[in-house]
């Protein structure tokens, strides 16, 4: 498996972005704050699990990425109506 020089910039990029994201999760002022960041981490994660599949060739990677993003969709789902204040 020789993967290229791009690739690793690309995973450096998205790394950073993480922290930065995650440093707003847990300094943002405000719970929408924190589950913007939450999002944001969870959309990178993802996009970072498709580029792996992608760099690699292994339909797993993207197959639990799909998977992965559901569950974050129904997570933010719930925080957003957790923030909202309505009933179950």
């Amino acid at each position: 498996m020789n993967l290229s020089f791009e690739f690793y910039l690309i995973v450096g990029a998205f790394t950073i972005l993480i922290i930065i994201s995650i440093l707003r999760l847990l300094l943002g002022p405000t719970a929408p704050d924190r589950a913007v960041a939450l999002d944001t981490v969870n959309t990178l994660v993802v996009a970072s699990m498709v580029g792996l599949g992608a760099a690699t060739w292994e339909t797993l990677f993207i197959d639990i990425a799909i998977v992965y993003a559901i569950l974050s969709f129904v997570t933010t789902l719930y925080i957003a109506k957790y923030l909202e204040g309505g009933e179950s």
